[in-house]
């Protein structure tokens, strides 16, 4: 059997390489080819192209600036998949290159089995999308247990398989390292996300110096590039290491040491709630980005904790309203016994349905070989 896989970003790739490994242990003849990050491409170096850098591009307005790039590997890949005729096409998340590959595949080689694997949150988007997505796919692999009526209503085969971040969290969390005193600063891992994020949390810090001397604040960087480009931005606004600590590689580690924190909307607010870390989401996107996802965001919230829970369990602080003054209240309120107990309680209400027992990439393997 060959299967083709397509995953973009860092995450995506992580998820797909567990996938894949959790499919050869079922069925150790399964090959593989596709597009992926390092760790796919580990699995498969002579199919497996690790495209992961220029991938991760985020916001529409970026994505538009990058078109003519996305558009030529997307031709590629359906020539590839059309020419090899695979059994199976694997999508990892990654909704706005994936959704049209898979409406290209569909429509030129109807007898390929698609399956996707961490569903596109077009329940946020726009809901009209799911019967598009139920006429191209035979299997939709949910990670969060709301998303399949919804899928299943269009008459797609879908599954709820549990979150990766779960059972990776849940497996290697460490509770006994909590330091009432700290305060973790997310920034998030991409350089576009630095740029807008760390300048307001450094004056965070500058300011939390005065108001609360006791605090001890850290944060962490994603990579050796984003650590010296992180430094060398609180050397200009002259914040210094006693008052911000800045650590490449502990991102894990803090969550489970911090006390509160201020997260980048992204996958970092979903771990910080699994490694039990009260915190306030933060973003800032290009103007054009923010404006046009106002007129389409058709939910509440944005952070995936809040989603779950339909209610504000952590504050949204997003565009305008992030700013310094507003982080500081949210910690302070964060940091007070009480409302850090409540925050915790409601949070670990939300998450608790994603851990599965048997894991997700383990659950989603069983399920894709069920339709051969």
């Amino acid at each position: 059997m060959k299967f083709y896989v397509v995953a973009g970003e860092k995450s995506g790739d992580k998820q797909g390489a567990l996938l894949m490994q959790e499919l050869q242990k079922l069925r150790p003849e399964i090959s593989f080819a596709g597009l992926g990050g390092s760790r796919m491409h580990a699995l498969a170096p002579d199919s497996i192209e690790d495209w992961a850098e220029q991938a991760a591009v985020i916001g529409v307005v970026e994505v538009l600036r990058h078109a003519r790039y996305f558009l030529r590997r997307l031709k590629e890949m359906e020539e590839r998949i059309v020419t090899d005729k695979p059994d199976a096409l694997l999508l990892i998340d990654y909704p706005g290159f994936n959704q049209r590959l898979a409406k290209r595949v569909r429509a030129r080689c109807p007898g390929i089995k698609i399956i996707w694997f961490i569903a596109p949150m077009v329940w946020a988007w726009h809901k009209s999308r799911i019967p598009k997505l139920a006429a191209m796919l035979d299997l939709m692999l949910c990670t969060f247990p709301f998303e399949r009526p919804l899928f299943e209503k269009a008459g797609l085969r879908t599954r709820f398989v549990g979150h990766p971040l779960a059972d990776e969290i849940m497996a290697t969390r460490n509770s006994d390292v909590r330091d009432a005193q700290l305060i973790g600063f997310f920034p998030g891992s991409r350089k576009r996300e630095v740029d807008r994020h760390f300048p307001i949390f450094l004056q965070v810090a500058t300011r939390l110096r005065s108001l609360h001397p006791e605090w001890k604040i850290e944060t962490s960087a994603s990579s050796p590039e984003l650590l010296k480009k992180m430094q060398r931005m609180a050397n200009r606004a002259g914040v210094p290491e006693d008052v911000l600590n800045i650590r490449l590689g502990n991102y894990h580690s803090l969550m489970d040491r911090a006390q509160a924190a201020l997260v980048t909307s992204g996958t970092a607010t979903l771990e910080a709630a699994l490694h039990n870390l009260p915190f306030a989401l933060v973003y800032k996107v290009a103007w054009g980005t923010y404006l046009l996802g106002r007129l389409l965001l058709t939910i509440r919230f944005i952070g995936m904790v809040n989603i779950l829970a339909d209610s504000a369990i952590t504050r949204e602080l997003i565009q305008h309203e992030f700013n310094a003054t507003n982080c500081i209240a949210e910690l302070e309120r964060l940091m007070q016994p009480s409302e850090r107990d409540k925050t915790l309680r409601d949070m670990h209400a939300a998450v608790s349905c994603l851990a599965q027992s048997k894991g997700a990439a383990a659950s989603a393997a069983q399920e894709i070989l069920q339709l051969f």
